[in-house]
């Protein structure tokens, strides 16, 4: 058991590995839907200014700040929001069971972006550079 507890010392290396591995896909669901990239949606590219697109947006460049570590909390905030909002509005009305309403990617979303909140951005963030 010892072995396992000294594995705590990666914590902030483990926390940077989940936050650039989650704003790596969630960039991608953000590029799918302004740029078709790298496949159009199935019901097509939203139209400017709709919910769709605005949403769309906070995936591309909240994603891509989440991925570099600046502002991580704030932008972690409002991400999770975003995934609340989407849970709620999108999914949870199909369905009471996430596995048949297709929310179960907006769940983890929103409690991943919701623990970088409180834990930060761990290693490797432009918000650990000195202000020196």
């Amino acid at each position: 058991m010892q072995a396992l507890n000294s594995l705590g010392r990666y914590a902030p290396q483990t926390l940077a590995l989940l936050r650039i591995v989650t704003a790596l896909i969630f960039i991608a669901h953000g590029t799918q839907k302004l740029f078709g990239f790298p496949a159009a949606p199935a019901s097509g590219l939203p139209a400017m200014f709709t919910l769709f697109w605005f949403g769309a947006i906070l995936e591309a460049f909240g994603g891509l700040l989440i991925l570099v570590g600046l502002w991580t909390r704030p932008v972690a905030f409002i991400l999770s929001g975003q995934m609340a909002y989407a849970y709620w509005l999108f999914h949870a009305p199909r369905s009471v069971y996430p596995l048949l309403n297709g929310g179960d990617a907006a769940i983890l979303y929103c409690f991943i972006f919701l623990y970088l909140v409180f834990a930060g951005a761990g290693a490797w963030a432009l918000d650990n550079r000195s202000k020196g």
